[in-house]
């Protein structure tokens, strides 16, 4: 039997209740409803983090909150929304019919697109030229701003809004407005999508993934003037460190040779552990605790074989100085390149992100000491020290920050990584 799948629920509380109410029953498959309920669209990113990784799909109230999330880069399942054009639309335009203050042919409309409008009007008979639409993606000031000004120039005769948010701020400046809601066919239509990518996503998820490690080192010639017992000692180590990462990621390690190990595990666990391909498992702990270089390989398959065969040939192209055309190849043999993170939404130029938050650091720093771990600068940024965690590594990547060697303690458990913040970079941007 397929084990429940996990479905956010993001959008307005109206919604929101309202999903939840309809329940799993309109969903293909069994699945559990988690509600993320916001006031405002701009919430919508901090709704997805909160929900966290055990969420299978997303499912937005509408194309806004679900372009500000992807904007952000907090998506890391799949994800979709309720579509508001069609009988949504419609529904909007019978009710504008029946408030005499609105003209249905002198309205304005945000977030549908053109083709939507002029497909719901033409279907009632109605002209649009006189119709102003806005599907750019704004903040809700922004799209609150766009409807009233066409209503003061006499332009409009009120609006239709898919925005809640929107359609308070237009009644308290006292613009008729209709808000555009959803069907209950097309919420429906939106679970059952939800929940069908959901299924994907997971199976997607448990395929077999095969990761090969070889250490350079290990691998040459042993030199005369070595002890002979520094192999066995780093090998003791390497496969030690390497038994701590699989165990976090539900996977197991199996030494092949003196020089190679290779780790079994699942697509979506080693997801999660290197950012969704985007940084090479194992390699940065291997490099901070013992000092080595490691070769890194991942590979996909259908069968035990053919996943290390994959992985296999991901390796040569690490060894081959190609790792930039991605060091993971997917069960059919094609090299696994995931796109870069995309920045968020907004106008002018971006500041980049390891600059701000080292920036924040800077300015909450006591003493003149630059030296931070994941507890300390959550706190100073008020974020988890998972997160901190990210960003300092964010820090290292733009070269804003070094780690320096762990700080070992008689305690057992992981040791603290400190980082040392280049502050005086600040100046120079």
């Amino acid at each position: 039997m397929t084990p429940d799948l996990t479905i956010g629920v993001v959008g307005p509380h109206d919604l929101v209740e309202r999903v939840m109410l309809m329940g799993h029953a309109a969903a293909p498959l069994p699945c559990r409803l988690v509600a993320a309920a916001y006031r405002d669209e701009q919430e919508a990113a901090d709704k997805v983090t909160r929900l966290g990784p055990g969420v299978d799909a997303c499912l937005f109230a509408s194309p806004v909150p679900y372009d500000i999330a992807r904007r952000s880069g907090v998506l890391t399942m799949p994800a979709t929304y309720v579509q508001l054009g069609g009988a949504a639309l419609v529904a909007a335009l019978a009710r504008a019919a029946l408030d005499e203050r609105i003209d249905p042919e002198r309205v304005s409309i945000d977030v549908l697109t053109r083709p939507e409008v002029e497909e719901a009007y033409s279907d009632l008979g109605l002209a649009s030229a006189e119709v102003h639409s806005r599907d750019e993606p704004g903040a809700t000031g922004t799209l609150a701003a766009y409807h009233e000004r066409l209503a003061r120039q006499g332009a409009t005769s009120g609006a239709l809004t898919c925005l809640p948010a929107v359609a308070e701020r237009l009644q308290a400046a006292s613009i008729p407005v209709i808000r555009i809601r959803p069907t209950s066919a097309a919420v429906r239509t939106a679970l059952h999508t939800a929940a069908l990518l959901g299924a994907h996503h997971r199976l997607e998820e448990s395929q077999l993934t095969v990761v090969v490690v070889e250490v350079p080192t290990l691998r040459e010639p042993v030199r005369r003037a070595a002890p002979r017992y520094w192999r066995d000692e780093l090998r003791l180590s390497l496969h030690r460190l390497l038994v701590q990462e699989a165990n976090r990621i539900n996977a197991t390690v199996w030494p092949i040779d003196d020089h190679s190990y290779l780790v079994t595990a699942t697509r979506g666990s080693v997801a999660a552990a290197t950012d969704g391909f985007r940084v090479m498992p194992f390699a940065a702990r291997i490099r901070d605790e013992l000092g080595l270089a490691v070769e890194v390989g991942v590979g996909m398959g259908r069968t035990t074989h053919d996943a290390e065969s994959h992985a296999r040939a991901a390796l040569a192209r690490t060894q081959t100085g190609k790792q930039g055309q991605g060091f993971a190849v997917d069960r059919e043999g094609r090299a696994l390149v995931p796109p870069p993170r995309m920045p968020p939404a907004g106008s002018g130029p971006i500041k980049p992100k390891g600059v701000e938050v080292l920036a924040r650091l800077a300015a909450k720093l006591e003493g003149g000491d630059t030296v931070v771990d994941a507890e300390s600068a959550g706190r100073m940024l008020g974020v988890t020290p998972r997160t901190a965690r990210r960003l300092l590594r964010t820090l290292v990547d733009e070269g804003l920050a070094w780690p320096l060697p762990p700080n070992r303690t008689p305690q057992p458990g992981r040791p603290r990584q400190l980082y040392r913040l280049i502050v005086e970079k600040l100046g120079t941007r």
